[in-house]
Protein backbone atom coordinates (compact mmCIF):
# COMPACT_ATOMS: atom_id res chain seq x y z
CA UNK A 1 0.00 0.00 0.00
CA UNK A 2 1.58 3.44 -0.93
CA UNK A 3 -0.58 5.83 0.52
CA UNK A 4 0.30 7.65 3.05
CA UNK A 5 -2.32 6.51 5.54
CA UNK A 6 -0.89 2.93 5.42
CA UNK A 7 2.73 3.94 6.17
CA UNK A 8 2.48 3.47 9.57
CA UNK A 9 1.76 -0.52 9.69
CA UNK A 10 -0.98 -1.41 12.35
CA UNK A 11 0.05 -3.83 15.19
CA UNK A 12 -2.12 -6.15 14.84
CA UNK A 13 -1.76 -10.00 14.37
CA UNK A 14 -2.50 -11.79 11.85
CA UNK A 15 -4.74 -15.19 12.91
CA UNK A 16 -2.79 -17.95 11.76
CA UNK A 17 -4.05 -21.95 12.50
CA UNK A 18 -2.87 -23.84 15.48
CA UNK A 19 -1.57 -20.82 17.34
CA UNK A 20 -4.06 -19.82 20.04
CA UNK A 21 -5.30 -16.33 20.95
CA UNK A 22 -3.24 -13.81 18.26
CA UNK A 23 -4.33 -10.29 18.64
CA UNK A 24 -6.83 -10.72 16.36
CA UNK A 25 -9.11 -12.83 18.62
CA UNK A 26 -8.55 -10.36 21.47
CA UNK A 27 -10.86 -7.84 22.45
CA UNK A 28 -10.29 -4.26 23.81
CA UNK A 29 -9.68 -5.53 27.59
CA UNK A 30 -6.98 -7.98 26.58
CA UNK A 31 -9.22 -10.84 27.16
CA UNK A 32 -9.13 -13.28 24.74
CA UNK A 33 -12.16 -13.45 22.75
CA UNK A 34 -14.28 -17.09 22.20
CA UNK A 35 -13.30 -18.93 19.25
CA UNK A 36 -16.23 -21.05 18.75
CA UNK A 37 -14.09 -23.10 16.25
CA UNK A 38 -11.16 -23.71 18.71
CA UNK A 39 -13.13 -23.44 22.28
CA UNK A 40 -15.87 -25.47 21.78
CA UNK A 41 -17.27 -28.95 20.80
CA UNK A 42 -17.24 -27.93 17.20
CA UNK A 43 -13.54 -28.55 17.34
CA UNK A 44 -13.79 -32.38 17.08
CA UNK A 45 -15.21 -32.08 13.71
CA UNK A 46 -11.66 -31.61 12.34
CA UNK A 47 -11.56 -34.97 14.15
CA UNK A 48 -14.53 -36.68 12.10
CA UNK A 49 -12.13 -37.95 9.75
CA UNK A 50 -10.72 -40.10 12.32
CA UNK A 51 -12.82 -41.75 13.60
CA UNK A 52 -14.44 -42.62 10.14
CA UNK A 53 -10.64 -43.96 9.45
CA UNK A 54 -10.66 -45.80 12.78
CA UNK A 55 -14.25 -47.73 11.67
CA UNK A 56 -13.04 -48.44 8.01
CA UNK A 57 -13.57 -52.03 8.18
CA UNK A 58 -16.84 -51.92 9.89
CA UNK A 59 -18.67 -49.30 8.48
CA UNK A 60 -16.92 -47.99 4.90
CA UNK A 61 -20.03 -46.00 4.64
CA UNK A 62 -19.04 -43.41 6.54
CA UNK A 63 -15.62 -42.60 5.98
CA UNK A 64 -16.52 -40.34 2.86
CA UNK A 65 -19.10 -38.32 5.40
CA UNK A 66 -16.53 -38.01 8.32
CA UNK A 67 -14.30 -36.04 5.53
CA UNK A 68 -16.99 -33.65 4.51
CA UNK A 69 -17.69 -33.12 7.97
CA UNK A 70 -13.79 -32.52 8.82
CA UNK A 71 -13.62 -30.38 5.45
CA UNK A 72 -16.70 -28.42 6.06
CA UNK A 73 -15.45 -27.07 9.74
CA UNK A 74 -11.93 -26.38 8.00
CA UNK A 75 -13.43 -24.41 5.52
CA UNK A 76 -15.43 -22.73 7.94
CA UNK A 77 -12.82 -21.62 10.09
CA UNK A 78 -10.49 -20.56 7.35
CA UNK A 79 -13.53 -18.26 6.09
CA UNK A 80 -14.57 -16.81 9.67
CA UNK A 81 -10.03 -16.13 10.42
CA UNK A 82 -10.27 -14.11 7.13
CA UNK A 83 -13.57 -12.37 7.93
CA UNK A 84 -11.64 -11.35 11.75
CA UNK A 85 -9.26 -10.41 10.43
CA UNK A 86 -11.56 -7.75 7.43
CA UNK A 87 -12.95 -6.42 10.16
CA UNK A 88 -10.39 -5.72 11.89
CA UNK A 89 -10.33 -2.54 12.78
CA UNK A 90 -6.48 -1.54 14.06
CA UNK A 91 -5.71 -2.44 10.52
CA UNK A 92 -6.14 0.95 8.75
CA UNK A 93 -5.09 0.38 4.98
CA UNK A 94 -7.60 -1.47 2.81
CA UNK A 95 -4.67 -3.20 0.80
CA UNK A 96 -3.50 -4.33 3.84
CA UNK A 97 -6.23 -5.47 4.98
CA UNK A 98 -7.40 -7.69 1.99
CA UNK A 99 -3.91 -8.95 1.45
CA UNK A 100 -4.15 -10.17 5.07
CA UNK A 101 -7.19 -11.73 5.02
CA UNK A 102 -6.43 -13.56 1.86
CA UNK A 103 -2.91 -14.75 3.47
CA UNK A 104 -5.35 -15.48 6.95
CA UNK A 105 -7.97 -17.64 5.33
CA UNK A 106 -5.41 -19.23 3.01
CA UNK A 107 -3.20 -20.38 6.09
CA UNK A 108 -5.82 -21.40 8.56
CA UNK A 109 -7.48 -23.63 5.07
CA UNK A 110 -3.69 -25.30 4.33
CA UNK A 111 -3.58 -25.68 8.43
CA UNK A 112 -6.41 -27.15 9.13
CA UNK A 113 -6.40 -29.49 5.91
CA UNK A 114 -2.69 -31.05 6.77
CA UNK A 115 -3.43 -30.83 10.83
CA UNK A 116 -6.64 -31.87 10.89
CA UNK A 117 -7.51 -33.84 8.17
CA UNK A 118 -4.69 -35.17 5.30
CA UNK A 119 -1.62 -36.25 8.03
CA UNK A 120 -4.16 -37.35 10.59
CA UNK A 121 -6.31 -39.10 8.83
CA UNK A 122 -3.50 -41.08 6.66
CA UNK A 123 -2.12 -42.00 10.51
CA UNK A 124 -4.83 -43.24 11.82
CA UNK A 125 -5.36 -45.08 8.30
CA UNK A 126 -1.95 -46.87 8.86
CA UNK A 127 -2.25 -47.42 12.41
CA UNK A 128 -5.92 -49.37 11.45
CA UNK A 129 -4.44 -51.01 8.93
CA UNK A 130 -1.38 -52.56 10.62
CA UNK A 131 -3.36 -53.38 13.89
CA UNK A 132 -5.23 -55.33 11.35
CA UNK A 133 -2.43 -56.89 9.82
CA UNK A 134 -0.81 -57.59 13.53
CA UNK A 135 -4.25 -59.48 15.03
CA UNK A 136 -4.37 -61.71 11.89
CA UNK A 137 -0.93 -62.83 12.38
CA UNK A 138 -1.14 -63.56 15.90
CA UNK A 139 0.63 -67.27 16.68
CA UNK A 140 -2.18 -67.66 18.82
CA UNK A 141 -6.33 -67.87 18.32
CA UNK A 142 -7.83 -64.50 19.34
CA UNK A 143 -11.66 -64.38 19.57
CA UNK A 144 -13.23 -63.15 16.85
CA UNK A 145 -14.86 -60.07 18.60
CA UNK A 146 -10.75 -59.18 19.53
CA UNK A 147 -9.96 -59.75 15.31
CA UNK A 148 -12.88 -57.36 14.17
CA UNK A 149 -12.74 -54.59 16.99
CA UNK A 150 -9.36 -54.29 18.46
CA UNK A 151 -7.81 -52.48 15.47
CA UNK A 152 -10.52 -49.93 15.76
CA UNK A 153 -10.39 -49.75 19.07
CA UNK A 154 -6.25 -49.17 18.63
CA UNK A 155 -7.41 -46.41 15.98
CA UNK A 156 -9.49 -44.10 18.02
CA UNK A 157 -6.99 -44.64 21.31
CA UNK A 158 -4.17 -42.86 18.79
CA UNK A 159 -6.18 -40.18 18.32
CA UNK A 160 -5.29 -38.23 21.06
CA UNK A 161 -1.46 -39.42 20.83
CA UNK A 162 -1.13 -37.65 17.58
CA UNK A 163 -2.67 -34.71 17.81
CA UNK A 164 0.08 -32.38 19.15
CA UNK A 165 2.63 -34.16 17.23
CA UNK A 166 1.18 -33.41 14.03
CA UNK A 167 0.10 -29.89 15.07
CA UNK A 168 3.84 -29.04 15.72
CA UNK A 169 5.14 -30.48 12.88
CA UNK A 170 2.17 -28.47 10.56
CA UNK A 171 3.10 -25.47 12.81
CA UNK A 172 7.21 -25.59 12.39
CA UNK A 173 6.86 -26.87 8.43
CA UNK A 174 4.48 -23.98 7.79
CA UNK A 175 6.88 -21.55 9.91
CA UNK A 176 9.41 -22.45 7.56
CA UNK A 177 7.69 -22.19 4.63
CA UNK A 178 4.46 -20.81 3.10
CA UNK A 179 4.61 -18.36 6.15
CA UNK A 180 8.44 -17.29 5.52
CA UNK A 181 7.20 -17.52 1.48
CA UNK A 182 4.05 -14.94 2.05
CA UNK A 183 4.62 -12.92 5.19
CA UNK A 184 1.72 -10.57 6.45
CA UNK A 185 1.83 -7.15 6.16
CA UNK A 186 0.93 -5.66 9.26
CA UNK A 187 3.39 -6.05 12.24
CA UNK A 188 2.94 -8.29 14.85
CA UNK A 189 2.45 -6.72 18.37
Amino acid sequence: CTSTSCSSRSTSTIITAGQPFISCHQMGDSLPKYDIFRDSPLRYLGYANEVGESFRYQFSRLVTPSYVLAFGYCTADAITSGYDVMSNPNISCDEDRMHDAARATIDTMVWQSLASVAIPGATINLIVKMSRWAVRRTPFALPALAVEWFPTATGLGSIPIIIKPIDHSVDYMMDNTVRKAWPERTSPS
